[in-house]
């Protein structure tokens, strides 16, 4: 019987050898990897004040003054020390940018923001605060050149790297993965030798990723690896014929545990077929626990890719007229009591609300358009609002709203937003929705069946079960016990040879 189970031992490892020496292989890499992340001067700009003498145009003149008879969102954003209102339009799919100063159109905003953003995170901001930079003069020629001024800066800069690229990107593709969650962004390349590339998100002032080309050889070889990118023409089928290889992985582990302690191992007495046994018995049982770890996790994190990821369909698109959109600057900056960073505008159950974004809040306020009343707690209230249209639920079933402003083990930097709200509930699973009330969008779903998984590939792949030794402890663990199965896979398959060359004598 025994020596059946050692036979099917063997052929299911040489089934096997192959796909885990690549995971393992390359799973070694992956620490390596996340430790020589292109450098970036910083990842989250500060938000600056905004001083009213900057606001010369009210947005609702500015609209009609372009024939706009409505928008679906628009906050402010600035280049250089000019600001624009940023206007999505309905069905539009990149926004148009205004001149807060004499309401004219920025040609190419968008293009020339991306690249003025990128430019800030990859080399610092270039602006302090907003309230020290001088305002405006009043005489025609600030106003006349408000636009050329801002375009100027963006292509004329004389400091740091030459832009040499700026590309709009939709789809997701073999640099810019899945992974990053946001979409569109723009591409933006530098002029240096590192062949860096920033991807932005114009309408949240967001990070979203770095390359350059030392990062792009470990990332290709990590696709073909260990993601087995070659395998996507398969589509869904990939995520079978990994999981089947992870199962058939984590069999032949258990199986190689159960011989271990049902056999003892003779003495080597010069006999290399027996010595390369032994070392072969130790190396894996040592490994073993740590192999049945990554191949259960795989197969498990595999599987349940399986389920279609439909987050990207949740969303809100408003409507609000131009004529609607006087902004009272001064009113809501007194109302708050606080230096404005920021101004946009949202709809919820039935009512038109200011968002407005201070230095001193961690969450906007919210003051209703018509009657410029504050809403207690209008952050929370916003997000359940987009919580009962996203689920389904009547309101009262929400049993908990909690801000989230840092990742943690059921919310983690996969999903990427930030600052959010959860809303949980008390059926399907206890269903949780994460909100990012700044964008109206939905982050993530989760149930207690997706934190079980969560926490599966969490603790037994990416070992965070060491996480508390810090990052650099959690990286030599991880390739300590990569290197023990690379190791048992050699051992095991030197085994094979010496067996193979003994039955041709």
């Amino acid at each position: 019987m025994k020596q059946q189970l050692y036979k099917l031992h063997r052929k299911l490892s040489l089934i096997i050898a192959l796909p885990v020496f690549l995971w393992a292989s390359s799973g070694f890499m992956h620490p390596v990897m996340t430790n020589i992340r292109p450098q970036v001067a910083t990842q989250l700009l500060p938000p600056l004040a905004i001083d009213s003498a900057h606001l010369r145009t009210d947005l609702a003149t500015a609209l009609q003054t372009h024939h706009i008879d409505s928008i679906s969102r628009f906050r402010l954003v600035h280049i250089d020390t000019t600001w624009f209102y940023q206007v999505q339009l309905p069905g539009k799919p990149e926004p148009l940018y205004l001149s807060a100063l004499t309401g004219k159109i920025l040609t190419a905003g968008e293009w020339l923001y991306a690249q003025y953003l990128a430019r800030e995170f990859l080399e610092g901001a270039a602006v302090a605060d907003s309230t020290t930079a001088a305002a405006p003069a009043a005489a025609g020629s600030a106003l006349h050149d408000c636009c050329d001024a801002a375009t100027s800066c963006v292509l004329n800069n004389p400091k740091g790297a030459k832009v040499i690229d700026a590309t709009l990107v939709t789809a997701f593709n073999p640099e810019y993965k899945e992974i990053n969650r946001i979409l569109p962004v723009y591409k933006v390349s530098f002029a240096r030798k590192d062949g860096i590339r920033l991807y932005v998100e114009t309408t949240q002032d967001r990070f979203a990723f770095a390359m350059d080309n030392k990062r792009a050889v470990f990332d290709t070889i990590f696709r073909y690896l260990h993601t087995w990118d070659w395998l996507d023409l398969l589509g869904r089928g990939k995520l079978l014929v990994i999981g089947a290889i992870t199962a058939l992985a984590f069999t032949t582990a258990l199986l190689g545990i159960y011989l271990f302690f049902s056999t003892k191992s003779k003495k080597a007495n010069g006999n290399g077929r027996v010595k390369a046994r032994r070392w072969h018995r130790y190396t894996a049982i040592v490994a073993a626990l740590f192999t049945l770890m990554w191949t259960f996790s795989g197969c498990y994190h595999a599987l349940s890719k399986l389920k279609e990821d439909t987050r990207d369909r949740y969303f809100v698109t408003d409507h609000f007229a131009a004529a609607a959109l006087h902004i009272p600057f001064d009113t809501l900056q007194q109302l708050v009591h606080a230096p404005v960073t920021n101004i946009s505008a949202v709809q919820m159950n039935g009512s038109n609300y200011w968002q407005v974004y201070t230095k001193s809040a961690a969450v906007p306020a919210y003051i209703n358009i018509s009657n410029r009343q504050l809403l207690p707690e209008g952050d929370a209230q916003y997000a359940r609002y987009l919580a009962t249209r996203f689920s389904g639920n009547p309101q009262e079933e929400i049993v908990t709203t909690a801000p989230v402003t840092k990742f943690t083990d059921e919310y983690n930097f996969s999903d990427k937003r930030l600052p959010v709200w959860k809303i949980g509930y008390n059926k399907r699973r206890h269903e949780r929705y994460y909100i990012e009330t700044s964008t109206g969008k939905l982050s993530v779903r989760v149930d207690d069946s997706d934190l079980a998984e969560g926490y599966s590939f969490a603790l037994f792949h990416k070992h965070h079960f060491m996480d508390w030794g810090g990052k650099t402890v959690r990286d030599i663990s991880t390739m300590w016990w990569v290197f023990t199965q690379v190791v048992m896979i050699s051992l095991g398959f030197v085994l094979y040879l010496v067996s193979r060359k003994k039955a041709r004598r």
